[in-house]
């Protein structure tokens, strides 16, 4: 019975797996382009910087890039104390 159940798990966990990569989107092929059209033309105009990357990150999602700082800053410290709270 516990080989039935194994092989059927994995029947339906190949199953999955084979539809998930049918329904994937091709490689290369975005769906859509008028904000990467947008900030490749205004960017520059926009926000003074001369690196697209740059100025998405610093500029258009400014309170989202602090929001992840905040995050990853509030672990590292976290860490810290769990590490360095310890006494013997």
């Amino acid at each position: 019975m516990k080989e039935k159940t194994k092989a059927g798990t994995l029947l339906v966990l190949f199953a999955f797996l084979f539809v998930a990569v049918l329904s994937l989107h091709p490689f290369g092929r975005p769906t859509d382009t008028r904000m990467d059209d947008y900030l490749i033309q205004n960017g520059q105009l926009e926000t003074g910087c001369n690196n697209i990357v740059t100025s998405v990150l610093f500029d258009y999602r400014a309170l989202d890039t602090l929001g992840e700082t905040t995050v990853l800053f509030a672990a590292t410290c976290g860490i810290f104390a769990a590490f360095l709270g310890r006494k013997r």
